[in-house]
């Protein structure tokens, strides 16, 4: 069973919401996160990865812009 990790979303259209993502063979999360929106792909946008050094969490994706 592979672990999870919550990871909050910084800045965009969904700023201050948290995905659930599966971590790796080396305990690390997804590069990237692709947040749908109502029509799905069409209006996905790009959230990346980047380490947290705050003493909470030890990552956040942070908008990045538009997937199309």
């Amino acid at each position: 069973m592979a672990s999870t990790v919550e990871i909050p979303l910084v800045g965009g259209v969904a700023d201050g919401q948290t995905v659930t993502v599966e971590l790796d063979s080396n305990g690390r999360p997804p590069l990237t996160h692709h947040h749908l929106g109502p029509q799905g792909l069409a209006e996905a946008q790009i959230y990346e990865l980047e380490s947290v050094a705050d003493g909470g969490s030890d990552w956040r994706y942070c908008w990045r812009g538009p997937a199309v």
